[in-house]
Protein backbone atom coordinates (compact mmCIF):
# COMPACT_ATOMS: atom_id res chain seq x y z
CA UNK A 1 0.00 0.00 0.00
CA UNK A 2 1.02 3.47 -0.71
CA UNK A 3 1.36 6.03 2.10
CA UNK A 4 -1.35 8.69 2.82
CA UNK A 5 0.20 12.38 1.85
CA UNK A 6 0.02 14.93 4.42
CA UNK A 7 -1.33 18.51 3.68
CA UNK A 8 0.94 21.04 4.67
CA UNK A 9 -1.23 23.07 7.13
CA UNK A 10 0.24 26.08 6.25
CA UNK A 11 -0.76 26.78 3.07
CA UNK A 12 -4.04 25.12 2.80
CA UNK A 13 -4.60 28.11 5.46
CA UNK A 14 -3.20 30.86 3.27
CA UNK A 15 -4.97 29.50 -0.24
CA UNK A 16 -8.38 29.29 -1.24
CA UNK A 17 -9.40 26.56 -4.60
CA UNK A 18 -11.96 27.42 -6.26
CA UNK A 19 -14.22 24.48 -7.91
CA UNK A 20 -12.78 24.85 -11.21
CA UNK A 21 -8.81 24.26 -9.56
CA UNK A 22 -7.60 27.61 -9.32
CA UNK A 23 -5.71 29.11 -6.38
CA UNK A 24 -6.43 32.12 -4.75
CA UNK A 25 -4.23 34.01 -2.35
CA UNK A 26 -4.38 37.43 -0.92
CA UNK A 27 -1.54 39.85 -1.68
CA UNK A 28 1.20 40.05 1.83
CA UNK A 29 2.26 42.93 3.61
CA UNK A 30 -0.85 44.11 3.96
CA UNK A 31 -2.20 43.68 7.73
CA UNK A 32 1.01 45.52 9.18
CA UNK A 33 1.18 49.19 9.21
CA UNK A 34 -1.88 49.69 7.27
CA UNK A 35 -2.50 53.57 7.61
CA UNK A 36 0.97 54.53 6.07
CA UNK A 37 0.03 52.82 3.36
CA UNK A 38 -1.59 54.90 -0.05
CA UNK A 39 -5.83 53.62 0.06
CA UNK A 40 -5.55 52.66 -3.46
CA UNK A 41 -2.58 50.35 -2.33
CA UNK A 42 -4.98 49.10 0.52
CA UNK A 43 -7.96 48.72 -1.97
CA UNK A 44 -6.08 46.39 -4.05
CA UNK A 45 -4.32 44.17 -1.55
CA UNK A 46 -7.76 43.24 -0.10
CA UNK A 47 -8.33 41.72 -2.87
CA UNK A 48 -8.05 37.86 -3.49
CA UNK A 49 -5.75 37.48 -6.31
CA UNK A 50 -5.10 34.41 -8.94
CA UNK A 51 -1.77 32.34 -8.25
CA UNK A 52 0.90 32.21 -11.36
CA UNK A 53 0.57 29.01 -13.08
CA UNK A 54 4.41 28.11 -12.66
CA UNK A 55 3.74 27.84 -8.69
CA UNK A 56 0.61 25.26 -9.77
CA UNK A 57 2.93 21.93 -9.51
CA UNK A 58 4.42 23.05 -6.40
CA UNK A 59 0.58 23.64 -4.88
CA UNK A 60 -0.36 20.12 -6.11
CA UNK A 61 2.05 18.52 -4.15
CA UNK A 62 1.16 20.86 -0.74
CA UNK A 63 -2.21 20.24 -1.19
CA UNK A 64 -2.96 16.38 -2.32
CA UNK A 65 -6.26 16.30 -1.41
CA UNK A 66 -7.58 19.82 -2.59
CA UNK A 67 -8.44 18.95 -6.18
Amino acid sequence: MKQKLKTHKAMSKRVKITASGKFLRRKVAISHLRRRKSAALVRSADKTFQLKAADRRRMKRLLPYAF
